[in-house]
């Protein structure tokens, strides 16, 4: 931006405020017109993304009470509180630029005298880029007085656009969305803010939305929205990373014989794991690429064998299960007396 830029653009029109308005005012009107001009609201519209900026511009000036007093004093410059005659050593022209300087930096020229322009021979008119130059570089040059790190304007607005502010949400998933991913809505700083969370995160798991935080003041991009998932429990499946868990029950001969067993899988559908005789119950069976599929690859279906004791035997079932102990001759605790003695 260029020096001239001050004289020219009228923030307060901008806004839609009076010059005398409160701080209180001023950031009410730029929330309404920021919400009422933000460029997702006018996708067709190639001229709103401009003035989405303008505002935030202004904003970014007249939120700052030093950088408002500054505007105030340049735009009285050019406008008639202080005006600048030509000739030779007139006094109006130099006593006048000299008094705005004094009210807004505390003092005139060098050792208290009245400042000098070169040019034409004698004084004469200040060029108004000249005068924004002594405020820390050349107008609109790098390091210049509204757009560098060392001019006197430098600030919100004025040091190139910045970033929006980040916020910070929650939402609560149900375990099948947070696996398989979903699209919510959240009401986040006074916006309806819609958001993909890709499958696969669980419970306490924090993601960054990029460009989901807070509008930017100065023209530059949106924050980001650091989102915190609260997924609810499954009855069935839990999450290992990528890998889909489930637990599954079995009967006693199953385990002893063997058995192909139907399990069920997130989605709906099911796969038939075969479970090799004499399974132990807490074996973990694996069937490949049945997890879940996220950017990083598709996981595997875990099932872990859990073996089922019968309680209510009727006379037939007792006597098999008795014929059964009697059968077997192996005391499965003798290793464990044996190493406890150790």
């Amino acid at each position: 931006m260029s020096g001239q830029d001050w004289l020219d653009k009228d923030f307060y029109a901008v806004l839609g405020v009076s010059k005398d308005a409160s701080a209180p005012e001023i950031k009410k009107a730029y929330r309404t017109k920021a919400k009422e001009l933000h460029p997702d609201r006018h996708p067709d519209d190639a001229g709103a993304e401009d003035r989405f900026k303008a505002v935030g511009e202004a904003y970014g000036v007249l939120n700052d009470p030093e950088q408002r007093k500054q505007y105030d004093a340049i735009r009285a410059m050019g406008s008639g509180g202080a005006r600048f005659s030509s000739g030779a050593g007139g006094p109006s022209g130099a006593e006048g630029f000299e008094d705005v300087f004094s009210s807004m930096f505390g003092g005139g020229g060098a050792g208290g005298g009245r400042p000098r322009y070169a040019g034409g021979g004698g004084q004469s008119a200040p060029n108004m880029e000249d005068i924004f130059s002594m405020f820390g570089g050349g107008a609109g040059g790098a390091g210049g007085g509204f757009g560098g790190s060392r001019g006197g304007f430098s600030g919100a607005g004025y040091g190139g656009p910045t970033k929006g502010q980040d916020l910070s949400a929650r939402a609560r998933l149900g375990f099948r969305e947070a696996a398989l991913g979903t699209e919510i809505r959240l009401e986040v700083g006074g916006r309806t803010v819609t958001a993909r969370v890709p499958a696969g995160v669980h419970d306490g798991q924090k993601i960054r939305l990029r460009g989901k935080g807070q509008p930017s003041t100065t023209g530059g991009d949106a924050g980001d929205l650091l989102l915190t998932i609260d997924v609810t429990p499954h009855p069935v499946f839990s999450l290992d990373g990528t890998n889909l868990r489930v637990t599954v029950p079995i009967r006693f001969d199953e385990a002893v014989l063997g058995a192909t067993v139907q399990v069920p899988l997130l989605d709906g559908g099911s796969v038939r794991l075969k479970v090799p005789a004499g399974t132990p119950t807490g074996r973990t069976l694996r069937a490949k690429g049945k997890g879940i599929t996220t950017p990083k690859g598709t996981g595997d279906l875990l099932a872990t064998v859990e073996v089922q004791v019968p309680q209510d035997l009727d006379d037939t079932q007792r006597e098999a299960v008795i014929a059964l102990r009697d059968a077997l001759h192996d005391d499965p605790r003798s290793r464990l007396m044996a190493d406890a003695a150790r």
